[in-house]
């Protein structure tokens, strides 16, 4: 797993995102368990992911409503499989709106680019 911390931050919220290799909803949960066990992880308000399978698309908003469709999006896009993306917010207190999911790009498209080169 690779973790890009502090990716972002906008009116209090904070931003981090997390990859790696797998091929599962289990293997997917159990990364996203993996990463809550880190203190500052546990404390986050969402951990949304998407992850391209062989049986289908599978997509987890955690409570940010559709951050799992803009991963999973993003994921296609890269014809990328096999391979989960986790969003990490840290709710900053004030509601974002519509910029929550240009922040889910952002920080989707910063994990996208450690992959390329």
């Amino acid at each position: 797993m690779r973790t890009l911390d502090n990716i972002l931050s906008d009116r209090g919220s904070k931003y981090a995102v997390t990859g790696g290799p797998c091929t599962s909803e289990e293997e997917a949960k159990a990364m996203v368990a993996e990463l809550k066990r880190r203190k500052k992880f546990a404390k986050a308000t969402h951990h949304s992911w998407g992850l391209l399978t062989a049986m289908g698309p599978i997509k987890n908003d955690d409570g940010e409503s559709g951050a799992g469709n803009v991963i999973l999006r993003m994921l296609e896009r890269e014809e990328l499989r096999d391979h989960v993306v986790i969003v990490t917010r840290w709710y900053g207190g004030k509601h974002l709106g519509g910029d929550r999911f240009r922040h889910v790009q952002t920080a989707t498209r910063a994990y996208l680019e450690t992959l390329e080169g």
